[in-house]
């Protein structure tokens, strides 16, 4: 089992940069999948990057391409999301998602067993 806590979150303006981290415990946690998520107050909960097991696989959100990048470092167990040219339409939760095994990143929500509890990203404007 995994658990995950995220961390980086807060309130920056538009146009700055924020790095995620999604700090994982467990010792098999580098034969996982992960992911981030956000949700906007009001909607719902969106796919924003997916990295697979050893990094050697990513995917974007359409709206995130080009400002966002999802890298992972197995060695501390910890995936992160950094977010560059932030605009208030990124202000969210953000949470990170683990599924265990190879494969590409999943891009769904059911296709992850393991969540986190989400941190805060505003952009003011």
């Amino acid at each position: 089992q995994v658990q995950l806590v995220e961390s980086g979150g807060g309130l920056v303006q538009t146009g700055d940069s924020l790095r995620l981290s999604c700090a994982a415990s467990g010792r098999t946690f580098s034969r996982y999948a992960v992911g981030w998520f956000r949700q906007a107050s009001g909607k719902e909960r969106e796919f924003v990057a997916g990295i697979s097991w050893n990094g050697g696989n990513t995917d974007y959100a359409d709206f995130v391409k080009g400002r966002f990048t999802i890298t992972r470092d197995n060695a501390k167990n910890t995936v992160y999301l950094q977010m560059n040219t932030l605009k208030p339409e990124d202000t969210a939760v953000y949470y990170c998602a683990a599924d265990p095994g190879m494969g590409r990143p999943r891009i769904r929500e059911y296709e992850y067993h393991y969540w986190g509890q989400g941190t805060q990203v505003t952009v003011s404007s």
